[in-house]
């Protein structure tokens, strides 16, 4: 259960919480998150106070918000209680959760190991129990990442299947909110109240085995990913193994860094060239890398993405549900060098920009461990069908309680 406390600030010790950009929100009286506690990632606006994006100088240099984001309104309407803002990393740029001015939140459950980002500090509440729920965003993996390595539930939804009005812009055509629990329960219950959507889901379909998505994994990570599948199959009326990429991960990945760094330059390079923020080893050079993306290259990129949504559409028809590791392996150790971690973010990449390309639903599910470290499996779906993934961790409660016991 989460902690009770006057304020949440009081028993964080984990980093998991903003100081500068504190603000509370009481809940509705009334609503299927009554008694809830969550945190709000800091590039979700709430009225009357400032978002920080990671960053003091961002923080410094924009005003107070003139109104609250439609996700934080809708869980708040629902009767979910706002206990604070959570920590990220610089303007987002990143998967480590590793910021420079505000630190590293602790992953509890792989001390000494980063917690992923950037949605650190929301990953790092649930996991360690100062929430029930935490909202992130999700536009290269900030939920997935930091939900495979903290080992608990996230959610990535349909692009634009939840509001992003009123949350700072990254990259737009991936960008979407996202969510974490413990419990699938609760996990799904903050899907139907940020996606308003009450509907029965639909049934699933028939399970795809990306075995090149596997094969791009650590092989101990995916021999443990592998097992859990197994004990999942049945829940499925088919299951088949395919070929995802057949011109290799690594294509779809680049593409996807090209649009993705493209886009976060068109939409913050004003404030970058006038201020010249001071940012931390990878995220400094990330963004003087995505300054020098061409507009050829970023539209040859783009009409790419074209035929690698259809090739997933083509997938996912009959409500198919598509298995990959969420990560190619745990959390990284705190200390890691700076090029073996940008290494293994391009590597997670290849991974990640799979959903992201197609805007699909996914939801990462801490089924398997690596030497006593969690790792996430990950489900897809057809754009839409955000609540059959919800219904698909609750019926996995039982796996998902025995891989979290350890």
């Amino acid at each position: 259960m989460p902690v009770a406390a006057e304020s949440i600030l009081e028993v964080d010790t984990l980093g998991a919480f903003c100081r500068h950009t504190h603000v509370e929100i009481a809940g509705a009286a009334s609503g299927p998150l009554v008694g809830m506690r969550f945190g709000v990632k800091d590039l979700y606006h709430i009225t009357g106070t400032r978002s920080g994006f990671g960053h003091p100088v961002w923080l410094q240099t924009h005003e107070a918000a003139k109104v609250t984001a439609t996700a934080v309104t809708r869980l708040v309407a629902a009767g979910a209680r706002v206990v604070g803002k959570t920590q990220c990393d610089e303007l987002c740029y990143s998967l480590n959760g590793i910021n420079k001015h505000y630190g590293t939140p602790v992953n509890v459950n792989a001390p000494g190991r980063i917690p992923g980002g950037s949605s650190s500090g929301s990953a790092a509440a649930v996991a360690g129990g100062l929430v029930d729920f935490a909202l992130g965003s999700d536009t290269g993996g900030s939920v997935r990442v930091p939900a495979s390595y903290c080992g608990i539930l996230g959610m990535r939804p349909t692009w634009g299947a939840v509001p992003l009005d009123g949350a700072i812009p990254f990259a737009p055509s991936y960008d979407t909110p996202g969510w974490f629990a413990t419990e699938p329960a609760l996990l799904e219950s903050v899907g139907r109240v940020l996606l308003a959507d009450a509907a029965a889901a639909a049934a699933p379909g028939a399970l795809l085995v990306a075995d090149d998505a596997f094969a791009h994994a650590d092989p101990a990570a995916r021999a443990a990913l592998l097992a859990a599948l197994d004990g999942i199959r049945a829940l499925f009326p088919a299951a088949d193994n395919i070929t995802l990429v057949p011109a290799g991960i690594d294509a779809w990945m680049n593409d996807f860094r090209v649009i993705q760094g493209s886009e976060i330059w068109v939409t913050h390079r004003e404030w970058i060239a006038s201020l010249s923020p001071d940012f931390g080893a990878g995220i400094k050079e990330r963004f003087v890398w995505a300054s020098t993306i061409t507009e050829a290259a970023a539209a040859a990129a783009s009409a790419r993405r074209v035929a690698i949504r259809a090739r997933l559409d083509a997938l996912l028809e009959g409500n198919r549900v598509l298995a990959i590791p969420t990560t190619p392996g745990v959390a990284p150790p705190i200390g890691m060098a700076v090029g073996e971690l940008e290494r293994w973010r391009n590597r997670a990449l290849g991974l990640l920009c799979i959903g992201g390309h197609a805007g699909l639903p996914q939801v990462s599910l801490p089924l398997a461990r690596v030497d006593g470290l969690p790792i996430g499996v990950s489900l897809l779906a057809a754009r839409g069908n955000d609540t059959m993934l919800l219904e698909l961790a609750c019926k996995l409660r039982e796996h998902l309680r025995r891989a979290m016991a350890g």
